[in-house]
């Protein structure tokens, strides 16, 4: 298909490398021309200087960007992808962003012909790198059958879950989830610590049994190390809580392990580790004030 890919961060920069790779023809935008011009020198493809540019001609759109302001700025902005979309086209947001704005676009989209697929994903910059992301999709049946095969150029687990938002709401119930095991993950390896354990002879015997998660695999180790300069941010952690949060008020549904974690995670941003991995929650316990390298 010729695609369009709005968004070049640590997510959008690999899954258009896969696109292109997969044989379609893709123009990406990005906010800053000089990562959409090294985009193109990677991995081919075409750039354009604008979402509108970029979407011209184009058979799906795809946009991986930050909050609900951005989508909403190259979507529906001046310059915005739907401005030059055709009728029959497709607009596939993969930003985590709020269930409302998934309904906004989809109407938006059905106003100029447009199909619309909410499809939050998972597995960060490692999944994405390796084309193995989970994929979580909210819209109608019929769309979703059409660019399900797109997706699967990233995606290896693909799921639509149901209407326009239940994308969204989905990828909440998997940050929900991430918060709590992050934070019992740190306490349990912070009490190795305090009790004077050997916190691999403890990993090797507690990860096959009831308490293994994915977190556990592949962050245990670099938890112990104290190492957290890669991975997932605090700060985008937090924006994510704050659309669980928001949502879960809306519904009249209580989450008050995730929000008291919430609040751990505003507390290494006051102290300066809002770039650092999440694992990171790690420090509050350990009361580490060693200075650890930022996440770009």
């Amino acid at each position: 298909m010729r695609a369009a890919f709005i968004g070049l961060g640590v997510m959008g920069f690999p899954m258009a490398g896969h696109l292109q790779s997969a044989g379609h023809q893709v123009t990406v935008y990005n906010r800053s021309a000089a990562k959409a011009d090294a985009w193109v020198e990677r991995y081919g493809g075409c750039t354009a200087p604008t979402p509108a540019e970029a979407a011209q001609g184009a058979d799906v759109v795809m946009t991986c960007v930050g909050n609900d302001h951005d989508v909403r700025e190259v979507v529906l902005g001046v310059h915005g992808a739907l401005l030059a979309m055709s009728a029959g086209s497709v607009l596939v947001d993969h930003t985590t962003a709020s269930a409302a704005l998934a309904r906004e676009l989809a109407a938006a989209s059905a106003a100029s012909g447009v199909g619309f697929l909410d499809a939050p994903v998972s597995g960060g910059q490692q999944g994405a790198e390796g084309g193995r992301l989970s994929i979580m999709v909210g819209g109608e049946e019929a769309t979703y059958e059409r660019i399900k095969p797109v997706l699967a150029a990233y995606g290896k687990a693909i799921t639509r879950i149901g209407p326009v938002g239940s994308g969204q709401l989905t990828k909440m119930v998997n940050q929900i989830c991430l918060a709590g095991l992050t934070q019992a993950l740190a306490e349990a390896l912070a009490f190795v610590e305090h009790a004077g354990l050997d916190g691999s002879i403890v990993l090797q015997a507690i990860s096959q049994g009831a308490a293994q998660s994915w977190m556990m695999d592949h962050r245990a180790g670099t938890m112990l190390d104290d190492k957290f300069d890669f991975g997932f941010a605090v700060n985008w952690m937090r924006k994510d809580l704050s659309i669980c949060l928001d949502t879960a008020r809306s519904l009249g549904a209580s989450l008050p392990v995730t929000a008291v974690v919430d609040q751990f995670f505003a507390d290494l941003q006051r102290d300066g580790g809002g770039r650092r991995d999440i694992t990171s929650l790690i420090r509050r316990l350990r009361g580490s004030d060693v200075a650890t390298p930022a996440v770009d």
